[in-house]
């Protein structure tokens, strides 16, 4: 148990660096040995992150399972989880395999495929892991390059261009963040993660290229989080790279962006920004509200006029991460407690409507909408899932997706009420969106030939859809499963973050009288 995170976050780089070795060939038994491979490598990742839960104690809002060592050039290797952590590793874990297994249909280059999917699991899981600046840093980066590759190799028609600009908005947007983490550094002589979030920069107003800087060096560096962390998620206006994206990659590849990648950004602010920046953080937190539900709105509204099912969904993903940034930057409980439980949900939830999209894409071969029409007639199990996703996206009592919204919703009428106005707006428009997609692909009289011998769902499709069926049920009606893990770490980083506000104000008081 003292090496577990280890063993959890470098099992899929042991089964990449296996295949990449020992696998010959790209025949049928090849190919089927590296999806074999996979499938067990990420199911056997999963259960040992099971095993974080056995000793994992809520009530302790320091970080658990810590390993520490020397690495390279005087670094650390330091790991841990705590309460806010610790859900995101079990839901990477627990969607990779689903996605492994929507992958049985691939057949080209399966070895690299396959390879390059253990590779982001590994990375993904170093990101929520890591307690070192640089670790952190090397984790959140080298995460672009098997994503890059997935949907430049393995994406539709314009999937290079789709796959540079993924490229460069993403990484243009860390570069900021490594200055900032340089700085930091420089400042506190230390990359250890803990010891940063206790560390006090500056936050005394300060004149930059004659313009007035409130929150000194706090704010500074909140903006340059922000712009690593705002183009992951995807915030307004830096998600346009996020819908071609979608469009261009495979079905699993869209999976894990929308139900594990778009999650870095919002871990982000809850790891770095609040608790290191509160002052910046305050500054700035009703800009990043506004920006939170013009996206909720825009997003929305630009869903309604897609032609494309996968932009459609893209758009509504950007819509559901503008609830995560006005709930994380409401700065009270049920805010804080409603963005990360949205982020865990539409993790289920938009990764099943992907699959959806997927199911009929690989019998059709297109995702226009107007090439569908009276599928019930002919995939009545297939309507059924489609339809209980559907809801739960909108966010139906009983599903996971309305505990998400209705708590952020709480926290962002408690800190402003006019946002929380605008932002419930956001609940018709998706609610508009999502039936009229489903109206007209599943709904109607069955009138295209080509849809008249399309085939039922599969028992292997049927198995990748029940686990997430199971999850977005048990949390819609027992969100104690979350909220008990997450609660006593999301209080105990609002206390710290206001104890910071005043604590801040009398050090300027202090300053001025002198």
């Amino acid at each position: 148990m003292n090496n577990l995170l280890s063993i959890i976050t470098f099992l899929p780089l042991v089964a990449a660096v296996v295949l990449a070795l020992f696998l010959r060939g790209d025949d049928a038994a090849a190919q089927r040995n590296a999806k074999w491979v996979a499938l067990a490598a990420t199911s056997a990742t999963f259960l040992f992150s099971l095993l974080i839960l056995t000793g994992f104690d809520p009530a302790n809002t320091g970080f658990q399972y810590v390993e520490e060592g020397d690495w390279i050039l005087g670094l650390k290797y330091k790991m841990g989880v705590d309460g806010i952590s610790v859900l995101f590793v079990l839901l990477t874990t627990f969607m990779m395999p689903i996605t492994i297994a929507a992958s049985w249909g691939v057949t080209s280059r399966v070895k690299e495929y396959m390879i390059a999917f253990l590779l982001l699991e590994t990375l993904i899981l170093g990101v929520f892991m890591a307690l070192d600046l640089v670790l952190f840093y090397l984790f959140f980066e080298a995460g672009l390059i098997p994503m890059f590759l997935i949907i430049g190799i393995w994406g539709g028609k314009d999937r290079i261009y789709a796959s540079f600009k993924f490229f460069l908005y993403t990484f243009l947007g860390s570069v900021l963040m490594l200055v900032a983490m340089i700085y930091m550094f420089v400042e506190s002589g230390t990359t250890d993660i803990p010891t940063l979030l206790s560390h006090n920069f500056g936050s005394e107003t300060f004149s930059l290229l004659g313009i007035q800087v409130v929150g000194g060096a706090q704010t500074l560096l909140f903006l340059a989080f922000f712009a690593s962390f705002a183009v992951k998620l995807p915030m307004w206006p830096v998600h346009t790279w996020l819908p071609d994206a979608h469009v261009q990659a495979p079905t699993a590849g869209s999976v894990v962006l929308a139900a594990i990648l778009l999650k870095l950004g919002g871990y982000g602010f809850l790891r770095f920004s609040l608790p290191m920046f509160p002052i910046g953080t305050e500054v700035l937190a009703t800009f990043v509200l506004w920006l939170s539900v013009i996206a909720i709105v825009y997003t929305s509204l630009v869903a309604l006029v897609q032609e494309d099912m996968k932009k459609l969904i893209a758009y509504s993903s950007v819509a559901h991460m503008g609830y995560v940034t006005a709930g994380i930057f409401a700065l009270n409980q049920q805010g804080l407690d409603g963005a990360i439980f949205q982020m865990l949900s539409h993790g289920f939830i938009s990764g099943a409507l992907f699959l959806c999209v997927g199911v009929i894409y690989d019998r059709m071969h297109t995702r226009d909408i107007d090439a569908y029409g009276g599928l019930v007639n002919r995939m009545p199990s297939y309507a059924l899932i489609f339809m209980f996703f559907t809801m739960a996206n909108v966010g139906l009592p009983g599903t996971s997706g309305f505990i998400g919204e209705f708590l952020t919703l709480v926290g962002m009428f408690k800190a402003n009420t006019w946002i929380a106005l605008v932002a419930t707006s956001g609940v018709i428009f998706s609610a508009a969106y999502a039936l009229y997609l489903y109206r007209r692909v599943v709904f109607g009289d069955l009138i295209k030939e080509s849809l008249k011998t399309i085939n039922e769902l599969t028992t292997r499709e049927k198995a990748i859809f029940a686990p997430l069926v199971v999850m977005t049920l048990l949390l819609g009606v027992y969100p104690a499963l979350v909220t008990d893990i997450i609660g006593p770490s999301v209080e105990a980083l609002l206390n710290n973050y206001h104890a910071a506000i005043p604590a801040a104000d009398a050090a300027d008081v202090a300053m001025s009288s002198h």
